[in-house]
This record gives C-alpha cells, sequence and structure tokens, in this order.
C-alpha cells in the first residue's frame, strides 16, 4: 500500500489562515458555518445563503509520529477523512483507536459528533483518544484545548456549535496485517448481552483474544456477535469489496480472515446493508456496478437526490403503499437493558437487520461523564444502529416510529446520536443533553451567537 502524503506543518498553517481570513471577510453579527458541500448526516441542514468558511487545505494527515513521548500519534487536520487518515497510518503498522465505519467521515466531525466501531468496548469513542485539538470557536479564534478544559469535555456531541476542529492530536495502536474473524451465534438476547459483558470484562472468548466486538440482530431468534483477533497469521482473505458481500457472510460461515485494511472498511462497501435499496446487491446489476462507486458516499449521494425529487415517495404513491416514515437512528442503551430494548423493537418497529456495537466510555480527563452525552465511565453500552423505512400511513408525517423510540430509550437509561433526525421539545432536549452547560461554554467563546446552536441544528432543522 503506498504511503499517502503528509500535508507537513507549513501548508496547515496557511490552510487556518485562510478560514481566518474567510471568517473577518464576513460582516459582524452575521452566522458562519463550512462551506462544506459533503456530509454524513441524516438530517437537513437549514438552507442558507450565508457565506462559508473556507475549509480547503483542512483535509490531510499533517504527520504520523510512531514513536512520539506519547506514544504513536498523528495530528490530523480537522476535515481529514478516516480513509485518508488510515492511509496514512496503516504504512506504520499504526490505526487510529477507534475507525467509524464509513469512509468518508472525517477525525473532526466524529470527534464533534461521536463515532463508534468495534474496538469501542475497549477504547471508548474517538474523542477519548484525543490528546490535544485546536478549535476555531465562533468568535473567530483559534483555541487549543486538552482534556479537562470546559472547551475541550463539552465539544463532543455539540456538532459544530462550539466551533471547528482545525487540528486534532490523537493516539495510534499498533496492528498487524490481518484480522482473524469469528462469528457466533445466538438464540436468545439475554445470552447475548451476557456474552457482551463477559468480553468487555476479560478481553477474551473462548480462550482467545478479542480486540474487536460488534454484531448483527437478523432476527429474534437469530443474533450474532463477530470476535476480531488481530494477528500476523496470513492466509487466503475474503474480499467483500467486490461481488460478495460482507454482511451476508455473518450468516453463512463461522470464521473469516480479512487484511486490516479490509477489516477496518468492511461496513462501507455496502453501507452495511442499505446499498440494496439501490439494487446494489443484486448479482444481475452488482457485476456492473463499478467497484469504485461500492462506497458509502457514492450511496449518500443517491440518498440526496431521491429525497431532492421524492423519487420513492412517488414510487409509493403510484403503487398505493402507505407513506414512509424514515427511521434511521443509533441508539445507545445499557447492555443488560438490550434485550428489552429488542423485544419492544421487533413489536414496534419491525425492522432488521440491526447492528449492535458494545461501547466502555473512559470518561473525561477527571474520570467524570462527557458535559453533553453522560455515558458513566466503565460501564458497558450497546449502540443499536436500525436505518431504513417503515410504512405506517398518513401519520409518517408526525414520525411516530421515531418519537417512540426517543421515549424508550430515554426509559431504559440510554441515549441517541444526534447525527439524524430528532423531535424532542426543547426542554426534554435540554435535560438529555445538557445544553445549560454548552451554553456557558458558548458564551465564553461565541459570545455574539455567530455559530447555531445544537437544539436548533439537531431538531430545529427538520
Amino acid at each position: 500500500m503506498p504511503q499517502a502524503r503528509e500535508v507537513g506543518w507549513n501548508s496547515h498553517r496557511d490552510a487556518v489562515a485562510r478560514l481566518a481570513a474567510s471568517y473577518d471577510a464576513i460582516p459582524p453579527g452575521q452566522p458562519v458555518r463550512l462551506a462544506k458541500r459533503t456530509t454524513n448526516l441524516f438530517r437537513q441542514r437549514t438552507a442558507t445563503t450565508a457565506p462559508g468558511l473556507d475549509v480547503a487545505g483542512l483535509d490531510g494527515v499533517i504527520e504520523v509520529l510512531p514513536d512520539s513521548a506519547d506514544g504513536p500519534v498523528a495530528e490530523v487536520q480537522g476535515m481529514c477523512t478516516y480513509e485518508a487518515l488510515v492511509d496514512a497510518t496503516l504504512p506504520y503498522g499504526l490505526m487510529p483507536y477507534v475507525v467509524p465505519q464509513l469512509r468518508t467521515i472525517t477525525l473532526g466531525g466524529a470527534v464533534t459528533g461521536l463515532g463508534i466501531e468495534s474496538t469501542s468496548f475497549r477504547n471508548g469513542l474517538p474523542h477519548e483518544s484525543v490528546l490535544e485539538m485546536d478549535v476555531f470557536t465562533g468568535s473567530g479564534e483559534v483555541v487549543t484545548t486538552r482534556p479537562g478544559d470546559a472547551l475541550f469535555d463539552a465539544f463532543p456531541n455539540s456538532y459544530g456549535s462550539l466551533g471547528y476542529a482545525t487540528r486534532l492530536r490523537i493516539r495510534l495502536e499498533r496492528v498487524p496485517a490481518y484480522v482473524a474473524l469469528r462469528h457466533v451465534r445466538f438464540d436468545d438476547a439475554s445470552l447475548l448481552a451476557k456474552t457482551i459483558g463477559e468480553i468487555t470484562a476479560t478481553g477474551e472468548y473462548d480462550g482467545q483474544s478479542v480486540h474487536g466486538l460488534d454484531g448483527v440482530a437478523f432476527a429474534p431468534g437469530e443474533l450474532y456477535l463477530t470476535l476480531a483477533r488481530w494477528t500476523d497469521e496470513g492466509g487466503e482473505t475474503s474480499d467483500y469489496a467486490g461481488e460478495r458481500i460482507y454482511f451476508r457472510s455473518i450468516q453463512e460461515r463461522s470464521t473469516d480472515l480479512l487484511t486490516t485494511y479490509d477489516y477496518i472498511w468492511r461496513w462501507d462497501t455496502d453501507w452495511f446493508w442499505c446499498s440494496g435499496a439501490f439494487g446494489a446487491q443484486d448479482p444481475r446489476i452488482r457485476r456492473f456496478w463499478p467497484r469504485r462507486w461500492r462506497r458509502s458516499d457514492v450511496y449518500m449521494r443517491m440518498l440526496q437526490l431521491d429525497r431532492r425529487f421524492g423519487i420513492a415517495d412517488r414510487l409509493d404513491r403510484r403503487a398505493g403503499r402507505p407513506l414512509r416514515e424514515r427511521v434511521v437512528q443509533d441508539i445507545e442503551v445499557p447492555v443488560e437493558r438490550l434485550p428489552e430494548f429488542l423485544d419492544w423493537f421487533d413489536e414496534e418497529i419491525g425492522m432488521r437487520p440491526v447492528w449492535l456495537c458494545p461501547l466502555v466510555s473512559t470518561g473525561s480527563a477527571d474520570g467524570a461523564q462527557w458535559s453533553l452525552y453522560p455515558l458513566k465511565p466503565g460501564d458497558v453500552y450497546v449502540n443499536v444502529g436500525f436505518w431504513g423505512t417503515v410504512h405506517v400511513g398518513p401519520d409518517a408525517v408526525d414520525a411516530p416510529r421515531n418519537r417512540a423510540i426517543e421515549t424508550k430509550v430515554h426509559e431504559l437509561g440510554g441515549h441517541k446520536s444526534l447525527y439524524s433526525e430528532a423531535f424532542y421539545d426543547e426542554a426534554t432536549f435540554a435535560s438529555l443533553y445538557n445544553t445549560g452547560r454548552l451554553d456557558e461554554v458558548r458564551e465564553r467563546h461565541d459570545p455574539d451567537g455567530r455559530l447555531t446552536n445544537l437544539y436548533d441544528k439537531a431538531v430545529k432543522s427538520r
């Protein structure tokens, strides 16, 4: 694999200077936003004619330091995608502590918006391996902040309402060339939840180390945990960026071997299983679908076209099908409440498969909960991801299924990510996401309110 180009410090400083100049060019008092055309968000962004901040040149890796005083680290620009970041670190035998599933998620986006992946059961969330970052605030300043600072601790789950990360210093971990997988089937969600607890406590299953842990619930009696083990032992590896489809392999085989690179991006090729909505899993279509287009960002662009022109809704009306409600969410519940949530979800929503990803937050610098997303450090949660549509009829416009999910997750002591649509009233939102603390930090770093606040971004933007 060729080593990705590192942009260097001079180029980084020039890019930050351009960003600052674009801010200064906007009249005082006007709102500011990023001039960014791509997104991995699943909620509509409020249409605006406000000029955007120039982030060109902030999408690279500044340098990789395999032997720094902090251990292996990378200095990374905020708009750098994980695809570019992994391309830069793997030649050193290193990877970020947590690499979210989709190639075009940016490091800054994952830190301000909460990323997750199979290493989260031992490494937490992406922001928990950040040693230092520079944040361009609503007042037009670049503030260097570290764990324990008010700005740093409130940044995760702030979604740009506190500013934008321009540089992040992150920890890396050493990885070998291959990943050996075991797909373990369960017919009982309670046993699966118990097994998750045991693996997170010991780091092992059946006498073998577990370095990555996630799973899929295909049906109420068909659930799997995929146990990943880093290994130098090579052999014949599977290719799920071609004709074969990764999520189906979980049901078809008990063991597997992937290169580390292919393991990292195993979910991206088919956007988990959502590529099926575009026909990309039909063998008659797939063989002619260019490999370079089997990517989550391609499907996202197709989804945006559907939203723009209402293609699916038109087809439903023509076929006489009930109106769809889009149910695209990731939630976390305590591991012991997972069976209860899955039972409820099967009965009330009826969408399968769903993704299962255990996580254990390492907490802030003093071991406390993070300001805006209060996971209890050391407790085991399971992220449940479900993405699709449900035919509900004329009530779909009121989002009854999404609202029911929000209520149930709260009842179970869980939390919901804000990358997708949210429907809370302002008081409930404030209590769940501690926006009082957010407002205190905003008052210091954005006293004129030039950045959109979190409630307006996450809820009012619909």
